[in-house]
């Protein structure tokens, strides 16, 4: 999840505990971390859709003034 390996049960027991995960449980929280991925997929894409909607090109002509953000360009040292 968030590009990140997801915590599976079977990483939430401590070291020398001793517990026992039937496959059913495995198999039902797997297939949910697949419903939450493609949850989250429609969820960037609707929003990319909507700022493809209000993003327009930009073109600038020679002579044209314009603004330049000067924080990117500065060594962060």
């Amino acid at each position: 999840l968030y590009g990140r390996p997801c915590r599976m049960p079977l990483c939430w027991t401590q070291v020398g505990e001793h517990s026992i995960y039937g496959a059913t449980f495995v198999q039902e929280t797997t297939e949910k971390i697949c419903v939450l991925r493609l949850n989250m997929k429609e969820a960037q894409d609707k929003q990319k859709s909507y700022a493809d909607r209000r993003r327009r090109e930009l073109e600038f002509q020679v002579g044209d003034r314009v603004y330049l953000k000067m924080a990117m360009l500065r060594d962060p040292n």
